[in-house]
């Protein structure tokens, strides 16, 4: 039996509920089999300065303290319900938002919980083994936060599952954990969670670029009718804004630990840059263009029914959606997509109902131009004459309209020989990853202490100083 107030925090009145606490018994095992295989390696009796949620208040939602991470209390939490929430888009605009499922949407919301739910395990899988190269005791403590809290949003998801889809529910919960990270036969719904992390360059990239993904499908998620799931999103978002952190931040310390090298040295050839045990400016921009362009990847096909229908129906919102000045229906609006007519790339107007992917994939470029943007600060204080750029958005894309079809960089139309030819100019080559890998043979975890490829963060967590010990091996 599960104490459901000790082990598991919550705020949607687990313990009064049998039936669901019958299925996460039976659940409940299965998950620390999957953390015990596929969580962090060689982790579980580290103790590991963490934040905790046990509240959603201002006072409860970020507890820290140090915990084995096999102890964590992976909490189930929704923001506060309020009884005046509506649904604010599509057909249903106007109607109270849903408290159950409505049934002529049952597989639909199914489906949408369970491809959510899949990416949270997923990225765990791709970081498990980051953690015996980490750069500092500080990094190791910040992935060892991300993957504890993916887990916890993991849970929000199978909560849903089985408090409101019955059997199938169920049996998607198990599937969750089921599915692995790039199996041949078994891999995870969503193509960027097969992409292996093995550097933690690509791990910064990733909470970065894909991690930001997240919070723009959170954030549609969270406009939904149906209220659990809104509710359910809208808390998850607190804890997303970390893990973007946690890119961004690590990012921007391997940049500027470039550049210092860079200045002290005077130099600018990349190979010489490299020589000196850093990560040269052109690599960072090759990590860059994968990780977005696979990303970009994410958001589906620029022209979607199913995303039509999705917000015709009220299940899935626009970010930010009542925040938009217009009725909400797109009955009559158009909105703009790009594909390429025969070595040209065109623009048209086509339904906005039916852009929904687009539009979402736009904020979210709007919001990554504005993160390269303070990367490249970094590197204009420190007068390096390099640019950071955002490749097209049709680079080496493999779903909606560009897949198929070979996009340079700047937007030029390729044929497949010329895009051979100098996609290593553009993309990781595998002379890049071993690079950046033999700067990853060991870890430093002497409190205080980073490797020579990154720059110290500006502060601690928790206002605690650089040198606190984040991490107890024991």
């Amino acid at each position: 039996m599960i104490d459901y107030t000790e082990k598991i925090p919550n705020n949607v009145d687990l313990g009064r509920d049998r039936g669901l606490q019958r299925a996460l018994e039976h659940w409940q095992p299965a998950y620390m089999g999957w953390w015990y295989d596929m969580g962090p390696n060689e982790s579980h009796n580290y103790e590991v300065y963490l934040r905790t949620a046990i509240s959603v208040e201002a006072d409860g939602w970020a507890q820290f303290d140090y915990v084995k991470m096999p102890e964590y209390r992976w909490g189930i939490f929704l923001q506060p319900r309020d009884e005046k929430r509506e649904v604010n888009f599509g057909i249903h605009k106007g109607q109270p938002a849903w408290q159950e499922v409505p049934g002529e949407y049952r597989s639909t919301l199914r489906r949408v919980i369970v491809t959510q739910g899949d990416t949270e395990p997923a990225s765990v899988e791709q970081q498990r083994l980051l953690g015996s190269s980490c750069p500092s005791m500080y990094d190791l403590r910040n992935i060892f936060q991300v993957n504890v809290e993916e887990g916890r949003h993991l849970w929000a998801m199978v909560y849903l599952l089985h408090r409101y889809f019955g059997r199938d529910g169920r049996e998607e919960a198990e599937a969750l954990l089921a599915r692995r990270s790039g199996d041949a036969d078994n891999p995870r719904i969503l193509g960027a969670f097969n992409e292996p992390t093995p550097d933690w360059l690509a791990f910064y990239m990733f909470t970065f670029f894909t991690d930001r993904d997240g919070k723009f499908q959170l954030c549609a998620l969270a406009e939904s009718g149906f209220d659990p799931l809104s509710r359910t999103c809208r808390f998850m978002l607190t804890e997303e804004a970390h893990h973007m952190f946690v890119g961004e931040t690590g990012v921007t310390r391997i940049i500027k630990r470039t550049c210092e090298v860079m200045k002290e040295n005077k130099l600018e050839d990349p190979a010489q840059v490299r020589a000196l045990g850093v990560i040269d400016l052109e690599t960072i921009q090759r990590y860059l263009n994968f990780h977005y362009s696979v990303t970009l990847d994410l958001y589906g096909s620029d022209v979607s029914s199913n995303a039509a229908s999705y917000f015709t129906n009220g299940l899935k919102g626009r970010f930010r959606e009542t925040k938009l000045d217009d009725d909400h229906l797109l009955s009559d609006s158009e909105y703009p997509v790009y594909e390429v007519v025969g070595d040209r790339i065109i623009k048209k107007s086509v339904p906005a109902l039916t852009a929904l992917n687009e539009r979402l994939r736009d904020d979210y470029i709007e919001e990554i131009a504005d993160g390269v943007a303070r990367w490249q600060r970094v590197i204009d204080e420190a007068g390096i004459p390099f640019k950071l750029t955002l490749p097209h958005k049709g680079f080496h894309r493999a779903i909606g309209n560009f897949a198929g079809h070979h996009i340079g960089v700047d937007g030029a139309v390729l044929t497949a020989e010329a895009w051979d030819k100098r996609k290593h100019e553009w993309l990781p080559s595998p002379a890049d990853e071993k690079f950046v890998q033999s700067l990853m043979t060991g870890r430093v975890v002497e409190p205080g202490k980073f490797a020579n490829w990154i720059a110290p963060p500006l502060r601690g967590i928790n206002s605690k100083p650089l040198d606190f010990e984040y991490v107890r091996f024991n």
